[in-house]
Formats: structure tokens, sequence, C-alpha cells
């Protein structure tokens, strides 16, 4: 008795290293998690906080999708890292693009969205400014109201909470890499799918009360931050004739 079942493993272990090398044969585990990283074992809570420390630790990621903040809705397309980032951004139907190296914070946009400027710009500007990266002043308003967008650590930190209580929503599918979903409030208070695959890396965030939809792809893909050619820059000075 003991031989045969020894030869039923032996068999069964057989079996499942011939389905491992390709030939089709399923069936091997009933285990879900099994060949995935491990977090969807995890209570919600665990989760949110090993995809947060790997969201951290990843020296690059690219964010698209839409942002909701103070009323209006600003659709992001960006790369961010430590040092920088570049992308562009939509709202009220006029895009324009952010760069960031350093501390120094740049915007390029074309005369209609200068052209929105308040009544105390200087004549010309939008046409002084159209197609330019427009240095932006630490001080400036446009400043604290875009860097934020650049700004890797501040964005994700923001993003990456779920309100209410933490719970898990099963087993999905983000661009073909199975992912484990967590939800605060049950769903009210936002949703995030995180990869199964490798580094628990968020892939998809629902933010709570409607404030938006956000991918993050190109997690630890470098890519070169650099200031542009002094003939595509304007110093405006002290402030940028925005509202």
């Amino acid at each position: 008795m003991p031989r045969r079942r020894t030869r039923r493993a032996a068999l069964a272990g057989a079996v499942c290293v011939l389905a491992v090398t390709g030939t089709g044969l399923t069936g091997c585990s009933d285990d879900p998690d099994a060949g995935t990283n491990g977090v969807g074992k995890l209570p919600a809570d665990r989760i949110q906080s090993r995809t947060r420390t790997a969201a951290e630790a990843a020296e690059a990621v690219r964010l698209s999708g839409t942002v909701v903040t103070s009323g209006r809705t600003y659709r992001i397309d960006m790369r961010l890292k430590a040092d920088g980032g570049s992308g562009s951004v939509t709202s009220d139907g006029v895009a324009f693009r952010l760069l960031r190296v350093g501390d120094q914070l740049y915007l390029k946009a074309d005369a209609s969205f200068w052209s929105q400027a308040g009544d105390d710009a200087e004549p010309g500007a939008a046409d002084k400014l159209d197609g330019k990266f427009v240095k932006v002043p630490q001080g400036d308003p446009a400043y604290q109201k875009f860097s934020g967008f650049t700004d890797k650590d501040v964005l994700l930190d923001s993003l990456l909470t779920l309100h209410g209580k933490l719970a898990t929503d099963g087993r999905h599918e983000r661009a073909g890499v199975r992912t484990v979903r967590i939800t605060g409030d049950e769903g009210s208070g936002g949703t995030l799918d995180v990869s199964l695959e490798g580094t628990p890396y968020p892939l998809r965030l629902v933010r709570a009360g409607s404030a938006g939809t956000l991918s993050f792809s190109d997690w630890g893909k470098d890519f070169t931050v650099k200031e542009p050619a002094k003939n595509e820059t304007v110093d405006y000075g002290k402030q940028l004739p925005t509202s």
C-alpha cells in the first residue's frame, strides 16, 4: 500500500511538471494564489500597506486618468520620479504640459491657456508665452496649484489612501495582469487594484466620492527630465498671469 501511494504521488508530480513546461495540462493546484506574489491571501489593511511600500520604493511611475479637485476635473498623463516629472494635463478643454526638474517647475501652453489670465495680466502676455516653457516662480499660486501633479511622493501619498473600513473584493485583471481589489466602505471610500504578479504595485484606483479614476504603469522604468533649451524658455518674473 505505501508503495502504491508513492507511485501515485510521483505520477501527480510528473503531471504538474508537464503543466509547468507548457504542455497545456492544468489542475495541479486548487490554490488561486499559486504563482502569485501572495498578497491576495492577506487582509485588506496589509495589502494596502504592502502596495504603498512598493509604490514609495519604486524609482518611477506613470499615472494616467482623471483627478477631481476643488470642483475641477483634470485629465492627466504624467511620468514621475523623485527628482522631477513631466507630462500633460487637460482641464476645461484646455491642455498644457508640466515639467519639473528638481525644484524648478515649467508650464508650457498655447495662447488659449494664457488668454484666461486675469484683468491685470500684461498686455500681449498670451502671445509672449504661447508655446514656451514658462518658469513658474515658487511663490506663485500656479506653483502651489500644479507642482503636486509632478511630485511622485506627494501625489501617491494623497492618492493611495482608501477611506472607511477596508475589505477585499475578489480577484480581477488589469491589462492582462492578475490583481486583488481592496475597497473602502464597500467601494464608497474608493477601490484599488493591486498586482498579484511580481511586486504588488497599485494598478488602478477609483477615488472616493467620484473624485477620479487613475491607472498606474511603467513602475520602476526610469526616464530623463532636463531643463528645456533657453530659446524654448520664458522667465515671466515674479508672478504668472493666471487666475
